[in-house]
């Protein structure tokens, strides 16, 4: 099946003052066209994908990295077992290096197995490909990831940061859909998961829309880019995205960071699972009053909710100082354990 997205909208020589002003104050996906394109990788891949492949290893300090590795027949969509008891790929550990000699040699295959590599720290693997390779529009607090594969497919996921994905070899599709389209995205497993987030269950390339009829919601919200070698995309915190990556070598940067330079004191995603452990199965009537209570503590009063009570003397409920996330979280340990 075949689906026409909106296209997502494009910016050109974007610089950190814009980035920061124009870009992501819109919440919205954005392509950064050339941005790396005076890269020494992105030049390299441009020569040819040995050329890409010999510039990564020059700076590979040999440390063993996962990749996910399947066989022809998933056509690079790594995915569950029908029972969703397993899943269809295996991992293995090597270098770098040795990861691109597996790549490079099955390039010209008419059906090579599937290879994936993600989420690789460059300063710890390739400190010199990370100081070459940089852009400075990302958070302070932003480390560069180096992901390396084939004609791979990472399913529709959300991150819970700020992202900036650059394509340095190969061309990648990206698709998106809002945070608010999570109930229409069917959403798999929260605690087994490929590499983290849980994946939307349907296949975006021939969605079964009789088994997942709201499914066609979440089309009519999607929007769609193919990036080159030096292009890349802006990704705001909790949208959802795919990524296709359309060559037979394919190398990706990407960065993610804390919105406003914050580290967060917790995972809402986690809050979420605890929640669903403890007040999803409630009668209809206790769920009510604890809908109250999110609200008035969480979404609508928040911090004017105990705007009665002196500063000093708000404990839990006040200002999250590290001190005071430190006896949160030490309290609810101890309630854990009980």
């Amino acid at each position: 099946m075949t689906q026409a997205f909106a296209k997502t909208r494009e910016w050109h020589d974007v610089d950190r003052a814009q980035f920061r002003s124009e870009i992501v104050p819109l919440r919205r996906p954005a392509v950064l066209r050339a941005l790396a394109k005076d890269w020494p990788a992105v030049r390299a891949a441009g020569r040819s994908p040995e050329d890409l492949c010999n510039h990564l290893r020059a700076s590979d300090r040999g440390k063993p990295v996962p990749a996910f590795l399947g066989p022809p027949q998933i056509k690079g969509r790594f995915w569950y077992r029908d029972d969703l008891r397993g899943l269809n790929y295996q991992q293995r550990i090597a270098p770098i290096a040795e990861l691109l000699d597996v790549l490079l040699s099955v390039q010209g295959d008419a059906e090579p197995p599937a290879f994936y590599a993600g989420a690789i720290p460059v300063a710890e693997n390739c400190p010199d490909f990370a100081r070459d390779n940089a852009t400075d529009i990302v958070g302070a607090d932003a480390s560069p990831r180096l992901w390396i594969g084939n004609r791979a497919t990472v399913s529709t996921h959300f991150d819970m940061s700020e992202n900036v994905a650059v394509v340095v070899g190969g061309r990648r599709r990206f698709t998106f859909f809002p945070p608010e389209q999570v109930r229409n995205l069917y959403v798999g497993p929260f605690d087994f998961t490929f590499a983290g987030p849980p994946v939307s269950m349907v296949d975006l390339r021939a969605p079964d829309l009789e088994r997942y009829p709201r499914y066609a919601e979440a089309m009519a919200t999607a929007e769609e880019t193919e990036l080159e070698p030096g292009d890349a995309v802006y990704i705001p915190y909790m949208w959802w995205h795919q990524v296709e990556a359309l060559d037979p070598v394919n190398v990706l940067v990407n960065y993610w960071w804390n919105i406003g330079e914050r580290t967060w004191p917790g995972s809402p995603f986690k809050t979420l699972m605890h929640a669903i452990m403890t007040i999803r199965d409630l009668p209809e009537r206790e769920r009510a009053v604890w809908r109250a209570w999110f609200d008035h503590y969480v979404f609508d009063g928040g911090h004017d909710a105990v705007a009665h009570l002196p500063p000093g003397g708000r404990g839990a409920l006040g200002e999250m100082t590290p001190e005071r996330v430190a006896a949160v979280k030490q309290y609810l340990m101890d309630e854990l354990r009980r």
